[in-house]
């Protein structure tokens, strides 16, 4: 009788740590999920911010095209072509900065896109544990219905005797 009760005793503790764990579990993915999010979020912001800067090194090109044409056109004033290679040489060293920006970002992204591939690895694990920690649930539950069952009839088999 007593080793009964502390065998049901041993499954209702292994019961109560097998859905302490799931709950740990639970929160686990939980968190996966938020940081996940954010970063998906940060990979938007980042592609966005990818776009503008692309835009931008388009919009600095076009202006050294302009700068050399006018600066083709207005070969007879020395002062006029001396402003516009200055003018040149700042515009190119924007794109330069554009485009070491662009490729900053595009670093950010890819760092992003694995760092997001771990991280769905990582609930795929935890999803997968989680999942044989509730067929572990399910089958110490049938074990104790089952030992429940046993001793339910052994008890009524004494009282009969």
């Amino acid at each position: 009788m007593d080793r009964i009760k502390e065998r049901m005793n041993a499954l209702r503790l292994e019961a109560d740590e097998s859905a302490a764990r799931v709950d740990e579990l639970a929160a686990k993915v939980k968190t996966l999920e938020q940081e996940t999010l954010s970063k998906e979020q940060e990979i938007t912001s980042l592609s966005h911010r990818n776009q503008l800067l692309e835009a931008e090194v388009e919009k600095l090109e076009n202006n050294i095209k302009d700068a050399k044409n006018e600066l083709g056109d207005s070969r007879s004033a020395n002062t006029q072509v001396e402003t516009l290679q200055r003018r040149l040489q700042l515009l190119e060293e924007e794109a330069e900065e554009a485009d070491k920006n662009l490729r900053e970002a595009n670093e950010k992204l890819r760092l992003t896109d694995v760092k997001s591939g771990h991280y769905e690895r990582k609930v795929a694990a935890l999803e997968q544990e989680r999942d044989q920690w509730e067929q572990k649930y399910e089958e110490m539950s049938q074990k104790y219905n089952k030992t429940k069952k046993e001793l339910d009839d052994f008890v009524a088999e004494i009282g009969n005797i």
